[in-house]
């Protein structure tokens, strides 16, 4: 009769391996225990919110949101055949347009200014940054007020120089552009503290050298600055995109929509849609449509414009 034994370090090497396993299993086990809290909550308020608003996109619903006929895509189908959504899709992207290169520019201008050593310059560094503690209400009730037609501030400004008033809330070609200026003056101050939090990391040692190369004020604006503060005006930029694509406080308390469909963003199309007229399924395929428009112009920036950022 002859034994097969096993050698003494395969044995060992078996042991190590299977208890290399059950560690591994346990960590895995110990990790999903921490993100559990985290999990419910997405779960709970991302997931599947998510998965029912698709899942309605594809009924019509009751007046309570109960579904009632499968549709297929004909929700989506009426959506590019009705020209108040395509107005919405076209003031949205006019509404982007208009706000977010006016708030970088603006703001990174600001951050430039407010990153120089100056006397008293914290004063106007909290002044820079003071919309970040306005509400979205408040703030649309002040400019509510200086866009009046008659008793507004802006409006008295242009007939004492002899100009005529504009009906900034009232006229369709005025107002997109004037809740454009109110949602670029709310958003000045975050990016303006992010901006201002970029130029601050960037190593003095830079300038140092340039100042030595005798480097101009405009060229060390264009080779160091801009380029070493590429990650913060990647991220405010992404950020900027999609808090544009999202507007609705602004929108709701001055101009619900109006004048003609003229800033009935599509946030507010679907807020006017499903708790004004009651059409849930209508309302989640607009929601299912400005996913993907988000998704795809994030996607879009992570892939043409990362390659632009400069890590020191």
């Amino acid at each position: 009769m002859h034994s097969t034994a096993i050698p003494a370090t395969a044995g060992s090497q078996i042991h190590f391996d299977k208890v290399k396993r059950k560690q591994r299993i346990k960590n895995f086990f110990k990790g999903m225990l921490f993100l559990l809290p985290s999990i419910v909550l997405f779960g709970v308020f991302l997931f599947y919110p998510l998965v029912r608003t698709i899942y309605l996109s594809f009924f019509l619903t009751d007046a309570a949101g109960n579904t009632t006929v499968f549709v297929n895509w004909e929700n989506y189908v009426n959506l590019f055949s009705s020209p108040v959504f395509l107005q919405s899709i076209k003031s949205t992207f006019l509404f982007v347009l208009y706000t977010v290169p006016v708030t970088i520019i603006i703001a990174l201008f600001l951050a430039v200014i407010a990153n120089e050593k100056l006397r008293g310059i914290g004063l106007f560094r909290t002044l820079y940054s003071s919309t970040m503690g306005i509400s979205v209400a408040a703030a649309s009730v002040f400019w509510l007020y200086l866009f009046h037609p008659s008793i507004g501030l802006l409006n008295m400004l242009l007939e004492a120089a002899g100009i005529d008033g504009v009906g900034w809330l009232t006229d369709p070609a005025w107002a997109l552009i004037a809740v454009s200026i109110t949602t670029i003056w709310m958003n000045l101050g975050f990016t303006f503290l992010i901006l201002l939090g970029g130029l601050q990391s960037i190593d003095s040692y830079l300038y140092e050298s340039a100042d030595i190369d005798g480097a101009g004020y405009f060229y060390k604006l264009r080779r160091i600055t801009i380029p070493m503060l590429s990650p913060s005006l990647f991220f405010v930029i992404t950020v900027t995109i999609i808090n544009a694509f999202q507007t609705f406080g602004q929108i709701d308390i001055l101009t619900q929509g109006g004048p003609v469909n003229a800033t009935n963003l599509i946030v507010y199309s679907i807020y006017r849609e499903a708790f004004v007229n009651y059409q849930f399924g209508s309302a989640s395929a607009q929601a299912v449509l400005l996913f993907i428009i988000i998704l795809i112009m994030t996607f879009l920036q992570f892939k043409i414009g990362e390659r632009r950022v400069h890590y020191q």
